[in-house]
Formats: C-alpha cells, sequence, structure tokens
C-alpha cells in the first residue's frame, strides 16, 4: 500500500499565544513556526513525494509551501477540506486557560467520544471525517502511483492524533495520550493485514530511507532489521 506522511503544521501566532485557533482566518506560522517548518521540510527534501495534501487553513498551505520549496523535483499540491481543522464551535479564538474551566473540558480529556463542541462538531464526527479521507487519499495514490508511494497529509494536532489512533486500533477515547508537535511527521502505512504505524511525532532524524520502503508485509517477528 502507500505511504502517508501525516504532517502537523508548524507553531502558530495563536499557539505561542495560548488561543484555541480552530478554523479563524489569517493565523499564521509565527517565526518559530516557520522555521521548524523549513526543518522539517529538508528533512523530507529526499523522500520521493507522489503529492503534498493540504488543509485549507492558512497555517496548513504555509507548511506545505515549506515541503515544496526545499523539494529537488515537482511535486502536486492538492487542497482537501476533509483534513482541515476541527469545528470548535464557540471555543474557536477562545484562551486555552478559560477554555479550562468550561464542564466540557473534562470531557474532551477524558472521553473524547462523547464531546461535542457547542455549534460545531464533535471529535467523533472529526475522526470520521478524517480518517475517511486520509484512507480514500491513499487509496487513490496507490492506484495511480502503486505500492509503496508516498505522500504527504499537512494538517492539524486533534486531526492527526485522530487518525493515528484509528491506525493503532485505540478508541477515540485514549486519543489524548498521543502528542503531536508543531511540523512533526507521523508516518502510517495501510497494509492488506492492518495499518502500520511507522513512527510517530518525529521532529528530528533521516527519512531517506523512504525512497525504497518497498511494499508491506508481515510483521517481522521478533522485530526485524529495520530500516
Amino acid at each position: 500500500m502507500a505511504i502517508v506522511l501525516l504532517v502537523r503544521h508548524g507553531r502558530t501566532t495563536a499557539n505561542s499565544a495560548g488561543i484555541l485557533a480552530g478554523r479563524s482566518p489569517g493565523v499564521l506560522l509565527d517565526e518559530t513556526g516557520r522555521e521548524q517548518a523549513a526543518r522539517m521540510a529538508r528533512r523530507l527534501a529526499d523522500v520521493p513525494l507522489a503529492r503534498v495534501v493540504t488543509s485549507p487553513l492558512e497555517r496548513c498551505r504555509e507548511t506545505s509551501q515549506a515541503i515544496l520549496d526545499h523539494h529537488g523535483v515537482p511535486v502536486d499540491l492538492v487542497v482537501d477540506e476533509a483534513i482541515t481543522e476541527c469545528d470548535y464551535g464557540h471555543w474557536q479564538g477562545r484562551e486555552l486557560k478559560e477554555l479550562a474551566d468550561e464542564p466540557l473540558w473534562s470531557t474532551v480529556q477524558t472521553q473524547p467520544s462523547a464531546a461535542a463542541f457547542p455549534e460545531g462538531e464533535s471529535l467523533g464526527a472529526m475522526q470520521a471525517r478524517a480518517v475517511a479521507a486520509v484512507r480514500r487519499i491513499d487509496a487513490a495514490m496507490e492506484a495511480e502511483r502503486g505500492p509503496g508511494a508516498v505522500w504527504a497529509a499537512v494538517s492539524h494536532g486533534d486531526i492527526i492524533k485522530s487518525v493515528l489512533a484509528d491506525a493503532l486500533g485505540m478508541h477515540l477515547d485514549l486519543f489524548q495520550r498521543l502528542h503531536v508537535d508543531p511540523a512533526s511527521v507521523s508516518i502510517v502505512r495501510y497494509g492488506p493485514q492492518r495499518p502500520d504505524v511507522i513512527c510517530s511525532n518525529s521532529s528530528a532524524g533521516d527519512l531517506g530511507w523512504l525512497r525504497s520502503a518497498g511494499e508491506a508485509g508481515d510483521a517481522p517477528v521478533g522485530g526485524g532489521a529495520g530500516h
């Protein structure tokens, strides 16, 4: 099967200010976020990316552009609304320290599957659309480019955590145990037996081995020799 790199956008002005940006327009990478995006893009410079699919929000577009700017060959860029940020409804644009006093905060932390944001989206609905989108695009990439094709989905923290939870077979109520830092890379391969989470929340290290990742196979008993 194809291999998807789940890339979170770099740090934003809202992140550094402790604001839940949600889908607010005009939220851009700050100086640290631009440096993070450039560093991540250099890690991907030699990866044979077949396509970059991005959330439509500016912070993801900026991060995607960094990938394109550092890549040695042209790469298709596609915008897909299905991997956009969660709709946080009335929580959008508010300070996180203020939201922590809301009764819903505890539900988000301990039982996310029951959390629905006022006049917004539930975390369950967010996961359903994000997982469906990633699996749809992944299948299309394999059909178009063949097994072992590598593509990147540039998205948001909760979106990526929910996709990783699904790939790991975790209930959504456990997804807060996962961490996805700004400009981190997580790698999933949807094999014929099951999804393989090759790495999560990776912020450093060589990814050149993806040039010859090959097709998915059985899990190596004992752990195998690695890449």
